[in-house]
């Protein structure tokens, strides 16, 4: 198998929203990757500029940060061609890695607006290398941009940022010097392609917790109601959890609960319902062992959000 590290420079509409084209709010202009081995070793790379067909315009910020013009980009091959190459070379083995989570939606994005086949699995399984950083040196929970990260594990800064093949290759040196064996089970899920069936929902389980896919729902009311969706499980054992608080709303479209195993101990539930792509929604729950005095600051939490939705209620009756 090989790690595939991946990277897309993308442009937009010179008039922002206004321009935007439906269902390709980015066009992609450039494809930068590389090829490691198992042992994280270059085998090989690609780069190519794609040349734009609907943004034909650069957007001021893509003029400023990737410091190229229009007439580049007119040289180069179009998106379906340079894409099936990719393919090709990406060979028939291999796991995408990226920094961050937008470069394969927006891939796929692409995919789908030039009506190119997408040949990658479903689900799309992939390495969030900027999350499996935090994992590692931070709390798991922040994210630091590349240069950042470069920085923190002193990499020579001897090419320049923001170009798609120069991106790919600081992450892969700070995959280098990861120890993959430590977090490489953190493989993270694209939501673009969705699961359409209860039988393709996702359950994954962790080291550090369980992570939940649905399948998408007409509407936020449909997802609450469904009994796999809302039931809480021990992932280490499997039991079946009785729930010491329900579901209840945490801002936005966040939802908390708090579970109890009387094997293991306190478990954190969290939902968080997102809108399709065509469509609908679908709901994310991950599922985590805490302490008692976790365990107590989602009591707290609770208290607080009740107490405020009181204050509001009691203001607009006044008012």
């Amino acid at each position: 198998m090989d790690y595939i590290v991946l990277d897309l420079e993308w442009n937009q509409s010179p008039r922002g929203k206004a321009g935007e084209r439906f269902g390709l709010p980015f066009e992609i202009i450039e494809i930068g990757a590389v090829k490691l081995d198992v042992e994280l070793s270059v085998r090989s790379r690609f780069q190519e500029m794609i040349r734009p067909e609907v943004y034909r315009q650069l957007h001021y910020k893509t003029k400023e940060i990737l410091q190229m013009d229009m007439k580049e980009l007119r040289a180069a091959r179009s998106f379906k061609e340079v894409i099936q190459d990719f393919f090709a070379w990406c060979g028939e083995d291999y796991v995408m890695c990226t920094w961050g989570s937008m470069d394969l939606t927006e891939l796929q994005r692409n995919l789908k607006y030039f009506r190119v086949e997408n040949p990658m699995k479903k689900p799309l399984l992939y390495y969030d290398v900027q999350k499996l950083f935090s994992l590692l040196y931070d709390d798991g929970k922040s994210r630091r941009s590349l240069k950042d990260a470069v920085e923190y594990l002193e990499i020579e800064e001897d090419i320049p940022f923001h170009r798609a093949l120069d991106d790919t290759l600081y992450t892969a040196k700070i995959m280098e010097k990861m120890d993959m064996d430590a977090v490489g089970q953190y493989l993270s899920v694209d939501y673009f392609r969705l699961p359409e069936k209860k039988e393709e929902e996702l359950h994954m389980v962790f080291d550090r917790y369980a992570k939940d896919v649905s399948r998408v729902f007409a509407t936020r009311e449909h997802v609450m109601e469904d009994r796999g969706v809302v039931s809480t499980k021990c992932y280490l054992c499997g039991r079946s959890l009785r729930k010491k608080l329900r579901w209840f709303p945490a801002g936005g479209r966040n939802y908390l609960c708090l579970a109890y195993c009387p094997d293991h101990g306190y478990m954190k539930g969290k939902l968080r319902l997102k809108k399709a792509e065509k469509g609908g929604v679908f709901a994310v729950k991950t599922l985590k062992l805490i302490s008692e005095a976790e365990a107590e600051e989602v009591r707290l939490k609770r208290k607080e959000l009740e107490k405020k939705k009181r204050t509001k209620a009691r203001r607009e009756a006044s008012g």
